[in-house]
């Protein structure tokens, strides 16, 4: 059977429908933020600078491609049809009559619809990766620079220890297979997802620690709901079956924070013996505040600028990093629509077929450009303050 083709013109004008909602969307955030940018604190700074805006639109598009990707795919991603196997994009699938808008790949999928869902990979394991590392360096570069001493030195002994490992080796040796079988990512679990929970509830404590009331009421859902979670992340019970990850997943999730979190703890670290020396840590001092109160209300507020820009950095580093995995073949698992393993399979016929290929690494590109570009930004607006 012949296969009909859409031409240039209404591949673009489908490409644009699809999108439709994301891009409508992003239209009302965008529109609305500036609106009332002066009321929305440092995110509303963002709209002060015409870089900051194509970063964060960049950033938006894709988190809300991936939030939305059901609507805006016409076919399953893992859904193959022989006759559209490596055809150019625009191809019009017999008896269904939708095109494949991107064309199809070498196994007849729709190279549109696996960009699409791929997205879904990096959103939802680049974010929460840095912000569990955040969350592990913060807890632990507050009190090295703090305090000092014997602890600064242990915990910055291990975190150069873990640094000095050639980190492209050291992600591959724990998405590895083998790993998968053994002990490691269990505890490695149980240690590192640990950190959310006492961060939550060391926040708590160290304000209302003198209105127990308050204390109760903020601290009591962060031990409910984040002790479900945590053992829900560790593999010990999770009814509901929301939580716990696939062993692949797990083991690029923790391979991401346990590689992030020593850096992290040295910039943190860094701004700390800074920050301490100022005149308003000194007066929290003088009030005789404790030292978590200091380090988490007084410190950390104001370190703020820097962790954000450097977080913006570490989402688009950890997004090339799952590219990376996903390309070596070591992504979420060997059918994943994730982009490194559509690139990688595009790759092996690149010299005949462009098209399934060139999608996600332009997906990877704009998405790692639009962070580059947000960080920027947010530079230049923590430099005013």
């Amino acid at each position: 059977m012949e296969l009909t083709y859409l031409t240039p013109g209404q591949i673009v004008w489908q490409v644009i429908l699809r999108f439709a909602p994301v891009l409508i969307s992003l239209a009302a955030i965008m529109v609305v933020s500036m609106i009332f940018r002066r009321r929305l604190g440092f995110y509303g700074r963002i709209f002060e600078s015409g870089i900051g805006m194509i970063g964060l639109a960049l950033l938006l598009f894709w988190l809300l491609t991936a939030l939305m990707a059901h609507w805006i795919t016409l076919f399953d991603p893992f859904e193959q049809i022989r006759a559209l196997q490596n055809k150019p994009p625009g191809a019009i699938a017999p008896d269904i009559g939708l095109p494949y808008l991107f064309g199809g790949d070498s196994l007849g999928r729709c190279v549109f619809s696996r960009m699409v869902y791929g997205s879904r990979t990096v959103m939802a394991i680049a974010p929460l990766a840095t912000l569990f590392a955040y969350m592990v360096g913060i807890m632990l570069g507050l009190p090295a620079g703090y305090h000092g001493g014997w602890l600064d030195t242990a915990l910055s002994f291990v975190a150069n220890l873990v640094l000095a490992f050639p980190v492209i080796l050291l992600f591959y040796l724990l998405v590895t297979p083998e790993i998968r079988q053994t002990l490691i990512p269990g505890a490695m679990a149980a240690v590192l997802f640990i950190f959310p929970v006492l961060f939550l509830l060391t926040l708590f404590w160290s304000r209302f620690r003198e209105r127990p009331g308050v204390l109760l009421y903020t601290a009591l859902p962060v031990l409910v709901i984040g002790g479900f979670i945590y053992v829900g992340l560790i593999g010990l019970w999770d009814p509901t079956g929301l939580i716990t990850m696939e062993p692949n997943t797990l083991n690029i999730f923790l391979a991401v924070v346990f590689i992030t979190s020593p850096t992290v703890f040295r910039i943190v670290r860094g701004l700390t013996l800074d920050i301490k020396t100022r005149d308003y840590v000194a007066a929290a001092q003088t009030r005789g505040e404790r030292p978590w109160y200091i380090m988490l209300w007084e410190i950390l507020p104001n370190a703020r600028g820097p962790l954000i820009v450097d977080a913006c950095l570490r989402i688009g580093y950890t997004t090339i990093l799952l590219g990376t995995l996903g390309f070596f073949g070591l992504g979420v698992s060997p059918e994943s629509a994730d982009w490194g393993s559509t690139i990688n399979e595009g790759r092996k016929l690149l010299r005949l077929y462009i098209h399934p290929a060139l999608p996600p690494a332009l997906a990877i590109m704009s998405l790692v450009l639009g962070l580059n570009l947000l960080a920027d930004a947010l530079r230049e607006q923590s430099m005013k303050d």
